[in-house]
């Protein structure tokens, strides 16, 4: 693997222009395909073998032309104090609006709130149920606005008038949060690197792979099916990764310029060992990603297959584009050790702090000569802020979590006031007794099952297809929709169901937002189990490949549930409890979104081990080469920990900078992935890892002879590379820097 990636290096360094063209016109040919490309709109969410999708499809197919997977809107009136919305003057107010919201080219029909059971008991409060054609992210504007426009009429008649529903959801934005955080990447790498130009690169490099990702995403997002949030996710992890995989190579590049290497074979060298670690921690994180599949969610699936695409980009770019950058660049890249004049530095600047240890190499003094207390610190204190993920609640967002600036919110509240609070999510019962000798009777039988359960307000009467053989009943709980209440009266309608169909046959499915939401939650639950097997069996197994170890892959592996559990348990106290919640921009708490963990679980472990690759990598380096254990960690803190502490910061602001976007899925796995990358790169990676190394001392890098016979030698540390001499420096224009 190092002899490859040096070649490469080599290769893509002297051939500079044939890579960068072969880059720039990836990159204008993804651009051209996402510009004639429709836009994205939300993604078909489907959950193949539950219940709730089962008696969707059914609900499909009988009931042909219904609009099942349309927008909707409800439009709740509210008559002003002492009056009612049965009023002679607010009813026509309401009859009018009704009749305007039935006038557009995408609306498929209208309920009269009058004449379909829509006014509260008290009479102050009414609402219309418009659906409509198309998707609610497929809407024209020009329905939405005339649907803004026929509300704004009704109020400026004297009525309160919300708008509930997704007919007016829209594109998620990001904010200028996300342009912060990448303003403080770039600060970080200045800093790091020492030059402006070098600091330069893996932002240069970063945005490329992420503009190739995001546009190729762009471009297939229509025929692939591929949601609008997809994109935001692919460059969120593309973008922390791709900088961080560019900083790897060019800060290895710098160290091999001082060695007093020539710049071609610095470049090779820095491929060949920083590449190889970039290599195996990509794989990490393709594999945690593209392991979402597991979970058969399409649209989980599709986001972690998108992502895992935009970081296997961003490898390739760090192992032959930059390189070639470098090429160009030339002498404005320095050895590590000088800087650049415009930040203060000059020649000879690295050569007094050489003499002193730096501030990795204190550190992991200080842990090797206390590793039990570094330990037991870090345990203690992950294990203290995992606490509050044993009061984990799952769930989807609906109206209820939106902030009550919103008119969807204000909506929701008005029809928890008017009908009671289980009227947000109302359950649709699917009975199909196709096959049975008396459908009507089957039908009867299923709505009087039902009223006589507990925790039910209303029950609609039947609602026969035009075949006769299958009907809709509609369900009102008396709790919100995102209750165990609820939850509870999903399960006890599907035990009454199985009755229904033993003594007749007919099948008895509930569906509705609020049944499938309850089926996602223990879908996802079901899976979260095989899914850790599979993605940390893997990457167990890959590590071991890379450190030759069976204990090193196995803290790994611990180290990761200990930084993840944490990392969820600061996830609920924000969002759940609203700890911080004004600093985090968090208007309503409410339950974690029931993709959350799992997906924080794949994207983290990826993470994770790749600041696991990368420090490990340097420290049996060292080992490898003769030192013994504990000194091999100190010199692999040398090298190492001032990079992976910038790498940790970049990333940490690169996923805080996605905190500031409009779409409640967004915001919270931006500040979760921060959250996670803060625990596990500074108390896991740089306090618990060396002090397990320093207990474990030569046992740590024990393999079974047999194990390492059988094992390829996939040589990430470049021992390999010594065959092919140490030519040196022999840049004249360096000599006049």
């Amino acid at each position: 693997m190092a002899t490859f990636l040096y070649r490469l290096g080599r290769f893509a360094f002297r051939r500079r222009h044939f890579v960068a063209l072969f880059w720039v016109a990836l990159l204008a040919l993804a651009g051209v395909g996402a510009a004639g490309a429709p836009a994205a709109g939300n993604s078909s969410f489907s959950i193949p073998g539950t219940e709730a999708q089962k008696a969707f499809d059914l609900l499909e197919e009988r009931f042909p032309g219904s609009s099942a997977d349309g927008a909707t809107a409800r439009v709740v009136f509210k008559a002003p104090d002492g009056e009612k919305i049965t009023d002679a003057g607010n009813k026509t107010t309401v009859q009018d609006t009704v009749d305007a919201l039935g006038g557009g080219s995408e609306v498929a029909r209208v309920t009269d709130p009058y004449q379909g059971g829509g006014v509260s008991q008290d009479g102050g409060i009414a609402y219309a149920s418009v659906t409509y054609e198309v998707s609610g992210m497929e809407l024209e504007e020009t329905s939405r606005d005339a649907l803004k426009a026929a509300a704004q009429d009704a109020r400026d008649a004297g009525l309160t008038v919300e708008i509930g529903g997704d007919a007016l959801q829209a594109m998620p934005e990001t904010g200028t949060a996300e342009i912060i955080g990448i303003g403080i990447a770039a600060i970080v790498l200045v800093i790091t690197l020492g030059s402006l130009l070098a600091a330069g690169l893996p932002l240069l490099t970063a945005v490329i792979g992420v503009g190739i990702g995001v546009a190729s995403i762009t471009a297939l997002a229509s025929t692939l099916d591929l949601g609008s949030t997809t994109s935001i996710l692919a460059s969120m992890i593309g973008l922390a990764v791709g900088i961080d995989y560019a900083l790897f190579v060019v800060s290895r590049y710098r160290a091999e310029l001082a060695e007093g290497r020539a710049r071609e074979e610095a470049a090779g060298r820095a491929v060949g060992t920083a590449g190889s670690a970039v290599v195996f921690a990509g794989l990490t994180v393709v594999i945690a990603l593209v392991g979402l599949s597991v979970v058969n969610i399409p649209m989980l699936t599709k986001m972690g297959i998108a992502a895992a695409a935009t970081v296997a980009i961003a490898v390739l770019i760090a192992i032959t584009l930059i390189p070639a950058l470098l090429g160009y660049a030339g002498r404005r890249v320095r050895p590590a050790g000088e800087k650049s004049k415009l930040l203060g530095g000059g020649r000879g600047d690295g050569g007094k702090k050489a003499d002193r240890p730096n501030m990795g190499t204190r550190w992991a003094s200080f842990v090797v000569r206390r590793p039990m207390a570094v330990l037991l610190l870090g345990v203690v204190g992950l294990g203290a802020a995992a606490v509050p993920a044993t009061s984990l609640e799952l769930g989807l967002p609906d109206d209820g979590s939106q902030p009550t600036s919103t008119t969807q919110r204000r909506g929701y509240d008005l029809l928890s006031e008017g009908f009671g609070p289980g009227f947000n999510g109302p359950l649709v019962v699917v009975v199909d007794a196709k096959g049975s000798d008396d459908p009507q009777a089957v039908f009867q039988q299923a709505g009087e099952d039902i009223k006589g359960l507990d925790n039910v307000v209303n029950v609609s009467p039947a609602q026969p297809n035009k075949a006769g053989d299958t009907a809709t009943i509609t369900v009102i709980p008396d709790a919100k929709p995102s209750s165990v209440t609820t939850e509870d009266l999903v399960h006890d309608i599907r035990d009454a169901g199985a009755g229904i169909k033993a003594d007749s046959g007919a099948d008895v499915l509930v569906t509705g937002a609020t049944a499938m939401n309850i089926d996602v939650s223990q879908k996802l639950n079901d899976a979260l189990v095989p899914y850790l097997v599979l993605v940390v069996g893997l990457a167990f197994l890959l590590l071991i490949v890379v450190f030759r170890s069976i204990l090193v892959p196995l803290k790994a592996a611990l180290g990761f549930l200990l930084s993840v559990l944490a990392a969820l348990g600061a996830v609920v106290a924000v969002y759940q409890w609203g700890w911080l919640s004004g600093l985090m921009g968090v208007e309503e708490t409410g339950p974690i979104m029931s993709m959350m963990p799992i997906f924080m679980v794949g994207v983290v472990f990826g993470l994770a081990m790749d600041y696991e690759v990368f420090l490990v990598t340097r420290i049996r380096e060292a080992y490898v080469h003769g030192e013994n254990p504990r000194q091999a960690v100190v010199t692999g803190f040398r090298y190492s920990a001032r990079v992976v502490t910038a790498a940790a910061v970049i990333m940490m602001a690169v996923f805080a900078g996605f905190i500031g976007s409009s779409d409640s899925m967004v915001k919270m796995i931006g500040f979760g992935l921060a959250v996670a990358v803060l625990f596990d790169a500074f108390v896991v990676r740089m306090a618990i890892v060396p002090a397990v190394l320093a207990l474990l001392g030569k046992k740590a890098w024990w393999l079974p002879k047999w194990l390492d016979r059988a094992l390829p030698n996939v040589d990430v540390e470049g021992e390999s590379l010594s065959a092919h001499g140490d030519p040196k420096n022999e840049d004249k224009e360096l000599v006049r820097v």
